[in-house]
């Protein structure tokens, strides 16, 4: 079955957004699943977060970064074309609930992650606040949409070109130290660096501290063992046990070491097919 592509969007410079139709995906998908997906029959299997599900229309909204070959294939499609496979819903939904204020930390595309967890703990009461980062304005994205959701919205940007000038994490001790309602729960998502840095700041104030994980996924329904994690000193699969987990119980300096594996193959490819792919910024 082909997905057909309804919207596409450029958030920010590689980053696009896609609007796709999978009905079947849909009817099931909660805030924190993912989807595996490709461009073309031939095409890299994408683990992409499922930003945004709508049962009405049957489409959910995906949030790619152009890095490699596959995310590039899928980032050149336009309207009207289809996509060749949406694998899903994968992975655990979120577990919301009423905690009274909970903190949204999205850095670069992981703001595509808090924006479904960020809409659901508010409808149930809960006063929400998300931080998201971005190396400079035009890569700060989706805070149009949390300010619907949200009670507020905090941006960051490394040259201080938006909102705060800093790092999420440093935005986030502030906002602890000064809000007048405690925080209770903090759920990140983003690079390696930045939600290790996430659980260091709630540690000792031991504030309950989820993070999604992204690490190299091939299948999505653990056979391949490539997304293996260890969690509180057990090996656990994030494509079946996660991709959420108890920030404080996460080996990040493991799974970053296994972010690397990789890297010259995907150099190579990428230098292979520089040439046969064009897509707009």
């Amino acid at each position: 079955m082909s997905h057909r592509v309804v919207e596409a969007e450029w958030l920010a410079p590689e980053v696009r957004r896609l609007v796709v139709e999978a009905p079947d995906v849909v009817r099931n998908a909660g805030p924190g699943q993912f989807v595996i997906v490709r461009a073309h029959s031939q095409s890299e299997r994408i683990p992409l977060t499922i930003a945004h599900s709508d049962r009405a229309s049957g489409t959910l909204t995906l949030i790619i970064q152009a890095v490699g070959v596959g995310t590039r294939h899928l980032c050149a499609l336009e309207p009207g074309q289809e996509m060749s496979d949406v694998a899903g819903p994968l992975g655990h939904q979120t577990e919301i609930g009423f905690v009274g204020h909970a903190v949204l930390v999205g850095g670069g595309v992981g703001t595509a992650v808090v924006y479904p967890q960020a809409a659901a703990l508010k409808a149930l009461g809960n006063k929400v606040t998300a931080i998201i980062g971005g190396r400079s304005k035009p890569y700060v994205i989706l805070e149009k949409e949390l300010g619907a959701v949200c009670d507020a919205v905090l941006p960051c940007t490394d040259d201080g070109s938006h909102g705060f000038k800093g790092f999420v994490t440093v935005r986030l001790k502030q906002l602890i130290d000064e809000t007048e309602t405690p925080v209770r729960l903090v759920i990140c998502a983003g690079p390696v660096p930045m939600m290790s840095a996430v659980a260091e700041v709630t540690r000792s104030l031991k504030i309950h501290t989820i993070a999604s994980l992204n690490p190299v996924m091939v299948d999505g329904t653990g056979m391949c063992g490539g997304c293996r994690v260890q969690i509180g000193g057990k090996m656990l699969f994030a494509c079946v046990d996660g991709p959420e987990f108890d920030a404080h119980q996460v080996d990040f300096k493991e799974l970053s070491e296994r972010q690397k594996t990789y890297r010259k193959q995907e150099k190579t490819s990428t230098d292979r097919h520089a040439c046969k792919i064009g897509i707009g910024k």
